[in-house]
């Protein structure tokens, strides 16, 4: 009776490994000995994904070349391949999944963990109904987590559903991707744009967000307004007071009637201290991290980047200092809990500063079963690192697990308390509110005093009774409004997490609320990633802009308003999650897929074609285009500046090309002006002869032939 144990690749299969008591290595597997196991079984393992679908040309050879004339594609039957890279170890599986008669998938404990096993066992051509299947349901790779696992392993078939959905979900984008990027960029190049314009489900909608924001900052016109202000003396110290209620004035002759109505003037006048208030106030500690929250908070102290943020939890996850790091949950059971207790003194010494931690018992703002459905929110694992330990890890990982520890140690800390005055000061018949916090007992907030950016500041107030005379300086400051703030990754992270605000339908919001709005945890970092990689999306001092191809892609997909809003998403969510609750069917869902395809090949060339605004937008872009690749420009050359060479184009003959590399020297701006104007450069260090030598010579240009001058 051999076992075989499936995980999703080495090191979570080493993992495995180090939590049994006997093990032998061999090429793509371990044999394993262990009391908790049968007596034969084995692990082995994937490299993620070993199984993916096929290609368009995988079906047709015609489909290898773009045409408008071969699309819709509409594949009777999917097919999936095995990479040429990937093959010897699917091999090793195949062999070792034929001869299970128990599998236990030990993929990641989340969908796309059971696309990846059930996709290498259906690729396997076994007969699963033979088998019987378990599946390891874990949050934690360490060794204790790792054991109760396999003593409480569930049924596999249990999990089926989930991977119908996570496949039915790998199809739908496989379907709208390989039809919409072709339809799109033909359509595109018929107008004259170059390039390859890509269409995602998730990706599209996200990159409308930041191209509308770009647009709301572009087209924002500021408006001039007026404040009421007053600056207050009392006791021999000033404060300042906004106007009560607050509100703002369009132009001076409303800000005037305003103040005649109220028998006030600009400058100084007698005021009356009329209501002193004084409220003690508590401020709970932080929620727990789910993954995009701590996206969101790196992004925002540390300006790093949601796919890097991903890595860095996922290496701390595999070092068994960080639970899973896939979770869409900010709580955790009780269970979690109970050892986070038991171990508070240790994480203590992880922390510089002493302080008191005598919450003990659960606080539903943070521990909730009932809330845990997949996985808890992201917190440290039984296994302490050292200081040692922690120097050794990479400065973003030591800024993650310190900032995982202290929102987590904040849970067991007392609230933030705080005294909050506020003044309420007449002057004339208007009332003028100021509002001060005086820090009471520091709580949690002790562990972030290295965050003070964190912390709202609110000004310290003097002590003032009712009755008081006062003097008053009213001042009447003009101010602007202000325009949107751009996204960074993180704001971007959390409105791709939030996106049902953007919605006006309340159905709609709700199905976006409980799916965590666009995209998963575990896809939004790739997304960003992929439309920073294909150029639509550029970052600058943690900005995020859209550039000229994806205002071109925006323009164009905008016409189709399904593409480009968090709606279809919503939609699409509601309909796979019945696929993992088995009220709908994978073909059910694809033929809705299928006609919202067709739709599109059929609207889209009509809607661009009519379309002054794709027009406008393609000439600015081959304008902008043109301009970034003049290298040099000087009155008898234009010089163009390309991935591999330079275009050199004479005012007058033949354009040539140029290297960007000659014997081993990069020719930058300075050597290629001197060669187009003079014909020659001055003598030059650093080239390489074949044998490795370095040597000094002049380059010369003769017609359009470069060669080494030694004289």
């Amino acid at each position: 009776m051999t076992t075989v144990i499936l995980a999703e690749k080495p090191s979570q299969a080493r993992s495995y490994v180090e939590a049994f008591q006997r093990s032998t290595k061999k090429q793509g597997y371990y044999i394993i000995n262990d009391s908790l196991l049968p007596p034969d079984t084995v692990i082995t393992f994937g490299f993620g994904h070993l199984v993916e679908l096929a290609a368009p040309e995988a079906y047709d050879a015609k489909y290898k070349h773009w045409s408008l004339s071969n699309l819709p594609i509409f594949p009777a039957h999917y097919q999936f391949i095995v990479p040429t890279d990937k093959k010897a170890q699917f091999k090793i599986v195949k062999e070792w999944l034929s001869k299970a008669d128990t599998i236990v998938v030990a993929t990641d404990s989340d969908r796309e963990g059971e696309n990846i096993a059930w996709s290498i066992m259906n690729q396997a051509k076994i007969n699963l109904k033979q088998k019987t299947i378990k599946r390891l349901w874990i949050n934690s790779l360490e060794k204790d987590a790792i054991r109760s696992g396999f003593k409480a392993l569930k049924d596999g078939w249990a999990f089926y559903p989930k991977y119908q959905e996570a496949q039915t979900r790998q199809i739908s984008d496989w379907l709208i991707g390989m039809n919409g990027s072709p339809l799109y960029t033909l359509l595109l190049r018929q107008n004259g744009v170059r390039g390859v314009y890509s269409i995602g489900r998730v990706q599209t909608p996200t990159l409308y967000m930041v191209y509308q924001r770009d647009q709301a900052i572009k087209n924002f016109k500021p408006e001039p307004y007026f404040e009421l202000n007053a600056e207050i003396l009392a006791n021999q110290q000033k404060f300042n007071a906004k106007l009560d209620p607050y509100q703002r004035f369009k132009d001076e002759t409303g800000l005037m009637t305003f103040m005649q109505a109220k028998h006030v003037q600009k400058g100084s006048q007698d005021g009356l201290i009329k209501d002193v208030q004084k409220q003690g106030k508590k401020s709970a500690s932080p929620r727990l991290f789910s993954l995009s929250a701590l996206q969101t908070m790196i992004n925002r102290r540390y300006h790093a980047s949601a796919a890097d943020v991903l890595k860095a939890v996922q290496a701390l996850y595999e070092a068994k200092y960080l639970s899973y790091p896939r979770t869409d949950s900010q709580y955790i059971t009780d269970q979690e809990f109970t050892y986070l207790r038991q171990n508070l003194a240790r994480y203590q010494k992880l922390v510089s500063k002493e302080i008191a931690l005598p919450q003990i018992e659960p606080q539903s703002r943070y521990v909730n079963g009932k809330k845990v459905q997949e996985h808890h929110a992201i917190i440290m694992t039984k296994t302490v690192p050292s200081q040692e330990q922690l120097a050794k890890l990479s400065k973003l990982e030591q800024q993650v697990y310190d900032l995982v520890l202290r929102t987590t140690l904040a849970m067991f800390a007392d609230p933030y308390e705080y005294e909050e005055t506020t003044i309420i000061t007449q002057v004339g018949d208007a009332n003028f509110k100021a509002t001060g916090k005086v820090p009471t007992k520091q709580g949690w907030q002790a562990l972030f005093d290295d965050h003070k950016a964190d912390q709202q500041e609110a000004a310290t107030l003097p002590i003032v009774h009712q009755g008081d005379q006062v003097q008053a300086n009213l001042q009447t400051p003009q101010k602007e409004t202000t325009p949107p703030v751009p996204f960074t990754e993180g704001t971007l992270i959390t409105a791709m997490k939030t996106a049902g605000k953007t919605l006006d339908d309340e159905a709609a919001q709700a199905i976006l609320k409980d799916v965590q709005g666009i995209g998963t945890s575990a896809t939004r970092a790739n997304v960003l990633e992929l439309l920073k990689k294909r150029g639509y999306l550029v970052s600058e001092k943690n900005k995020l802009h859209v550039s000229e191809a994806g205002i071109t892609l925006c323009k164009a997909v905008e016409l189709e308003p399904l593409l480009t809003s968090p709606e279809m998403t919503a939609k699409w969510e509601q309909a796979l999650q019945q696929i993992s609750t088995e009220e709908r069917t994978q073909d059910n869902f694809l033929s809705q897929i299928k006609k919202f395809v067709a739709k599109l090949i059929a609207d889209v060339p009509t809607q661009l074609t009519g379309s002054a605004a794709i027009k406008q937008q393609i000439n600015h872009q081959q304008q902008a285009q043109k301009n970034a690749e003049v290298f040099l420009e000087t009155p008898q050359v234009t010089v163009l500046n390309k991935q591999k060479f330079y275009i050199v184009q004479p005012k007058q003959g033949e354009d040539f090309t140029l290297p960007k590399k000659w014997s081993g020297k990069t020719l930058g701006k300075t050597v290629i002006k001197a060669l187009v104007t003079k014909g020659e450069t001055s003598k030059l260090k650093g080239f390489k002869s074949k044998k490795g030598k370095s040597f000094d010579a002049k380059l010369k240009l003769d017609g359009h032939k470069l060669s080494f001058d030694f004289d």
